[in-house]
């Protein structure tokens, strides 16, 4: 009953049900963001999920970035990496185990501002989610932790064979705990090393970050498209007094305009329980704010809302293409995927509908 009536909405709202089509990636002014790169069918941040999701015909990809001992900048989603690494099984690293307070909370295991990048590079990537990711797990091992550099490198290797440019689009994790506690000032950091790396304002980059105070540094020294995220609850860790929900009323999002161009949102600040809009799409529109991109969309039950499961438990498909559907019908800019091939597929349906294939 709940599935049918979140059908009969799409149909109230004219969504069209187009058929996925099997043609590669099409330019579109829907973005696909590839989140930590093709993270639901490789172990994420690693160069093989990053590739993978620039071959499925992702416009971006994004790397978290965080910072090792010798300021380098390497991707993972967060600095500690027991999940994400085999850091744990290795004894010469036992010692590095520690606690440290970020952002409020208290987080035991390995940190990489604790170690080198040579260090480091001797660890192997694996899957962070393995019950849910099974077929992942065949893929532990086997990668390095890459640096942003190498990332760069990818891309633009990936843009000569295909023949298309790439975006990128990098999150700073936890730059006011690795400023205050670990003194590494990371938006100097990233903008010394895209200077290095010869990446300028043309070039189709998007910055993003939870917190406000780096995202207003980078506004007053850069001209680099800025992006302020906000989650559907909590708020930003330099700004103890602010919350994501006055963030995203049009006060907030005047706010934010002052020295961001967009904003990422957590889908459930875009989309009320029963699918309709809530309403933020049509506040950013009004707000000179440049566009609105949803996160995260995610393929596994478990990530989706319950009318679209399907059966089989939390690790089974479910239907991810209704909820790209009802974001695209929302007024969303694009969206962060895990899976980009899957999202590419449906975008290249519209396409086909609007086109009259």
């Amino acid at each position: 009953m709940v599935r049918c009536l979140f059908m009969s909405l799409m149909a109230l709202m004219g969504i069209a049900m187009a058929p996925i089509s099997s043609a590669q990636g099409v330019n579109s002014d829907f973005l696909i963001i590839a989140h930590r790169g093709a993270s639901g069918e490789r172990p994420e941040h690693t160069l093989a999920a990053y590739e993978r999701a620039i071959d499925q015909g992702a416009d971006y990809i994004e790397p978290d970035l965080v910072v090792t001992k010798d300021g380098v900048l390497v991707s993972r989603h967060e600095n500690e990496i027991s999940g994400t690494t085999d850091v744990a099984n290795r004894e010469e690293f036992e010692d590095r185990r520690r606690s440290k307070t970020i952002d409020g909370q208290l987080v035991a295991g390995w940190f990489v501002e604790d170690f080198t990048l040579a260090e480091l590079r001797t660890l192997r990537a694996r899957e962070r989610l393995p019950t849910l990711r099974r077929s992942n797990t065949d893929f532990d091992g086997l990668y390095q932790v890459p640096t942003f550099a190498e990332i760069v490198s990818l891309i633009r290797a990936k843009e000569k064979a295909l023949g298309r440019r790439i975006g990128l689009y990098p999150e700073l994790k936890h730059p006011n705990f690795l400023l205050q506690e670990e003194g590494v000032d990371v938006v100097d950091l990233l903008l010394t090393e895209f200077k290095a790396l010869g990446l300028t304002p043309a070039d189709p980059v998007y910055i993003q970050c939870f917190e406000v105070g780096p995202l207003q540094r980078l506004n007053q020294r850069s001209d680099f498209k800025l992006v302020q995220l906000v989650h559907s609850h909590g708020g930003p860790a330099d700004e103890p007094g602010m919350t994501y929900a006055e963030m995203a009323t049009p006060t907030g999002l005047a706010a934010i305009a002052s020295y961001a161009d967009a904003i990422g949102a957590h889908i459930p600040l875009i989309l009320n329980a029963d699918g309709s809009p809530t309403g933020l799409v049509a506040d950013v529109a009004a707000s000179d704010l440049g566009g609105i991109h949803a996160w995260t969309v995610r393929k596994e039950n478990v990530f989706l809302p319950p009318p679209l499961r399907q059966a089989g438990g939390e690790a089974a498909i479910g239907d991810d293409s209704t909820l790209l559907d009802l974001l695209a019908a929302a007024g969303v800019d694009g969206v962060f995927s895990d899976d980009p091939g899957r999202a590419a597929l449906w975008r290249n349906g519209r396409q086909a509908v609007r086109d009259g294939e």
